[in-house]
């Protein structure tokens, strides 16, 4: 066990979505991240050290059981993942949003409004999005599989395209949609406004690793 005191365990490997950064406690995997460059790297690591008070260790293949199922759900051959989470964290609504992203079924989508009042207030669809946004272990967390009442897509931490990827993966149908991109957030990526209109059936088309 590295040194003394809290750390997190964390490796970046790649994937048919770019770079992936994935952190674990003692407890379970804290954190899944998309880092397409070094910077955001960086910033992802100063993040969790900051919010969990920890040293990061780095240690290639010690998240393999998480790089693996990741591997497995991206190649169509995985429908739900076994894998220790640790949400300590996390605010209580946070966590009750996310448990109920986690039931929802694969292939299916839910509103934000929907979740809300599964996570029990449901006039807080903006929160429960607000929530979504922050988790901290997206794809294993569904929040992808949340999208705007009239099911268009709605945002994503990752970006829409990653978005539209995951469902399109799943044989989600959504509405196609136009992305216009909004500037940077404050967790260095791309937010982006939806605007629908009714469309087809998404294909799947992940890049070579």
């Amino acid at each position: 066990m590295p040194g003394s005191g809290p750390f997190l365990v964390y490796d970046v490997a790649p994937s048919p979505l770019g770079p992936l950064l994935a952190a674990s406690s003692e407890g379970g995997v804290v954190r899944l991240a998309f880092v397409p460059n070094q910077e955001q790297v960086h910033e992802e690591l100063g993040r969790l050290a900051l919010e969990h008070g920890a040293r990061l260790v780095e240690q290639p293949g010690a998240l393999e059981e998480v790089r693996s199922q990741i591997a497995e759900y991206l190649a169509g051959t995985r429908c739900s993942f076994a894998l220790p989470l640790d949400l300590a964290g996390q605010p209580p609504f946070t966590r009750a949003v996310l448990g109920a992203a986690s039931q929802i079924p694969y292939g299916e989508t839910r509103s934000y409004g929907e979740v809300a009042a599964a996570a029990g207030r449901p006039s807080a669809a903006r929160a429960a999005g607000n929530a979504l946004g922050a988790n901290p272990v997206p794809i294993v967390l569904p929040c992808h599989r949340v999208v705007l009442a009239g099911r268009e897509l709605g945002g994503y931490s990752g970006g829409v395209a990653i978005k539209r990827r995951l469902l399109a993966l799943e044989g989600a149908s959504v509405q196609e949609v136009e992305v216009v991109e909004r500037p940077v957030d404050d967790l260095g990526l791309a937010d982006h406004v939806v605007l629908g209109e009714e469309g087809r059936r998404l294909a799947v088309d992940f890049p070579e690793v």
